[in-house]
């Protein structure tokens, strides 16, 4: 089949629903004790309330939403994981209003799961008496993510605005509304962060699994800790392919990569394409099927860092809802 017939068929419409709704899986009990006790306001003219910071909490979880389409004609989950410093509000609307990977897979018949990562959104995060880790968060200013986007080269208009390269598929001018969604995020919880990913695939069972920049790596981890649960596995621009270890007996899931535009303008993007190919070739080697996508080698121009997010997300959609129906069975 061919790129345009691929593209060519976008539903619209209504989505129509058999059910949604939303739960937490994972996390740990913790006990606090011995810390003092104080007083606080919650309003200026409130009655002072005693609070005692010791007790029982529940730490590490993750939220999760879901949706399932009305036909879904025996389609597999799947399961959106998003990058560092977002929430599953990557997957969900576009910056400047379109349809997110969510809605438009769930139009082409797919069942969603959207989880917030555990420290992320809704998932939470635990904050002083409870010492869980020990570090504090990071966050991304405005001028690292358009480093790190590889959109060409952004120029400020008269405006005050951004504007991207040659043919950039991102959004510029609403630029400020994608930033809101940049969240605080913690360098060493990949252990909490894993399981409750694990946590997520136990609960469904078999799964595709779709991921951008920090979620590929658990993505990966994920299915090679469940090799007979995730049948799939997209890597929009992973940050990293594949756990380091050598892949597991029985290890037979197949892999589509995904990269953008501007690739070889930083040499961290040619070498986390270059592990990709590396993780596919592995993957081949153990007899599934797997591949890696440059999007301008099929025609498709001035994708970055932020694929679910751009101008073409339908027709790159598209192509990942064609080589699921082609190379992952049910």
């Amino acid at each position: 089949m061919t790129l345009q017939a691929k593209i060519a068929a976008n539903p619209e419409g209504p989505i129509r629903l058999r059910d949604m709704g939303s739960f937490y899986v994972g996390g740990r009990k913790v006990e606090v004790t011995g810390k003092p006790s104080r007083e606080v306001l919650f309003s200026p003219q409130g009655t002072p309330v005693t609070i005692d910071p010791n007790g029982t909490y529940w730490v590490e979880q993750m939220y999760v939403q879901y949706f399932l389409p009305e036909g879904s004609n025996g389609c597999l989950p799947l399961l959106l994981w998003h990058g560092g410093g977002s929430t599953g509000a990557t997957w969900e609307t576009t910056p400047d209003g379109r349809d997110g990977w969510l809605n438009i897979f769930l139009r082409l018949g797919w069942p969603v799961y959207c989880s917030d990562a555990v420290e992320r959104g809704r998932s939470g995060w635990p904050c002083p008496p409870l010492d869980i880790w020990n570090e504090e968060p990071s966050r991304a200013s405005f001028q690292d993510v358009v480093n790190r986007m590889r959109a060409g080269q952004v120029a400020q208009t008269p405006q005050g605005g951004l504007v991207g390269g040659q043919d950039c598929q991102f959004p510029f001018e609403h630029f400020e509304g994608f930033m809101k969604g940049n969240v605080p995020r913690w360098i060493g919880t990949d252990r909490a962060v894993l399981q409750g990913y694990l946590d997520l695939v136990d609960r469904i069972g078999p799964c595709i699994v779709i991921a951008t920049s920090q979620g590929a790596s658990f993505a990966c981890r994920a299915a090679e800790a469940r090799p007979d649960l995730v049948r799939g596995l997209v890597l929009a621009e992973p940050a990293q392919s594949g756990s380091g270890a050598p892949l597991p007996e029985g290890f037979r899931t197949p892999m589509l990569g995904l990269f953008g535009d501007y690739i070889e303008t930083d040499p961290r993007w040619m070498r986390n394409r270059d592990a990709c190919r590396a993780y596919a070739q592995a993957i081949r080697g153990k007899g599934a099927k797997s591949e890696v996508i440059d999007l301008p080698a099929i025609g498709l121009h001035g994708n970055t860092h932020c694929m679910p997010c751009e101008r073409n997300n339908k027709d790159v959609a598209q192509i990942i809802h064609h080589w699921l129906k082609e190379n992952v069975q049910p």
